[in-house]
């Protein structure tokens, strides 16, 4: 009997000793350069940002305190705060693994359509914005609906809605622009993010707070927050995210309607940055924010990447073109050297990929 519960009590040491062995892990050896990728691959958005930190020095150094005066950094912000909210809601898409080709589209057309219900049918202006915002929303709940549902692919949904909506934007506008001047008289609410805030030389626009505080709201909710989890495991993996129990129809379906109504926000801004209602204003927005995400290190292949990334690409686009500007650059070396960004920005998300974690 002793000799029975000898040999237990060895059998049960011995597979003590054994599952102990078996929890260790040895820690991979990287050199500096693997370090260097594994730092990149954990924090995506430090790329955009030493790019942001480095471009405001070299322009700090070439043009002096002509760049680095309040002013001119809050300049900055001011001229990207358009494609800084549109580039949030790009980057919410993207990191889906899709793509939203009519983000610009959907910002005019809401434009459009509070400054239409306020002065062409005497709509309240509380009530005009309130329908611009809904309409943003719904268009993104379309193009949702065909992605998620009718398993249709973002590109061409959204290359689609792109057509539709700018023809209409342009049909019920009758290419009509409502002046700044009857805006301010009548319904001063459609600017009410162009209004400006001075503190000493800086002057901050509502609009540029109202992207800080999208981004930052955005930043915490994808990183905080079951749906911002559910958010990258889709666009990581629909499949295994489906397999984990994450509803990808439903949240796809939540991304582009959240993006929708950004879209709408942003096209509120816009009436306060430019002053008036345009059908013809932000043609190019699809493809600023697309470049903005991207230089910003969000990767076009889903579920990797940062909305502050995307805020640091917005931003590197603007001290660009401010610090060519002031050195009395041609505009076209802007274009030129975003453009060497945007590949530049694409090869060190492949190269990123590639870590083994």
């Amino acid at each position: 009997m002793s000799e029975t519960s000898g040999e237990s009590q060895d059998y049960e040491r011995e597979v003590a000793r054994r599952a102990e062995a078996v929890a260790e892990f040895e820690e991979p050896r990287r050199g500096l350069l693997g370090a260097v990728q594994h730092m990149l691959h954990v924090n995506p958005s430090l790329v955009p940002l030493i790019v942001l930190i480095a471009s405001i020095i070299i322009f700090g150094i070439l043009r002096g305190t002509t760049f680095f005066s309040p002013f001119a950094l809050t300049l900055i912000l001011q001229q990207v705060q358009i494609v800084g909210i549109v580039a949030a809601a790009q980057s919410l898409v993207i990191l889906t693994a899709g793509i939203d080709l009519s983000v610009g589209a959907i910002m005019v057309m809401s434009s459009v359509v509070m400054g239409q219900f306020t002065f062409r049918y005497g709509i309240p202006v509380e009530v005009s914005v309130a329908c611009g915002l809904l309409c943003g929303t719904l268009i993104g709940f379309i193009n949702g609906w065909l992605v998620a549902k009718v398993k249709l692919p973002p590109f061409i949904v959204t290359l689609g809605m792109w057509q539709i909506v700018l023809a209409t934007n342009f049909l019920y506008s009758a290419n009509e622009t409502i002046r700044s001047q009857e805006i301010e008289a009548e319904a001063p609410l459609l600017q009410f993010f162009g209004n400006t805030i001075a503190f000493g030389g800086a002057r901050l626009t509502y609009g540029v707070i109202f992207m800080l505080a999208l981004v930052f709201v955005l930043a915490y909710a994808l990183k905080h927050t079951a749906w911002g989890r559910h958010v990258y495991a889709v666009g990581d993996d629909p499949e295994a995210a489906e397999l984990s129990g994450v509803n990808v129809k439903r949240t796809l379906i939540s991304v582009y309607m959240l993006a929708g109504l950004i879209c709408a926000f942003a096209g509120w801004a816009l009436i306060g940055r430019i002053g008036s209602v345009s059908p013809t204003s932000g043609q190019l927005a699809n493809i600023e924010s697309i470049t903005a995400v991207v230089i910003g290190g969000i990767s076009l292949f889903g579920g990797r990447g940062s909305i502050m990334g995307t805020l640091f690409g917005a931003l590197i686009v603007g001290v660009f073109t401010l610090g060519l500007r002031l050195m009395g650059a041609d505009a076209q070396w802007t274009y030129l050297l975003i453009g060497v960004l945007i590949i530049a920005a694409v090869g060190v998300d492949q190269w990123i990929r590639k870590v083994s974690v």
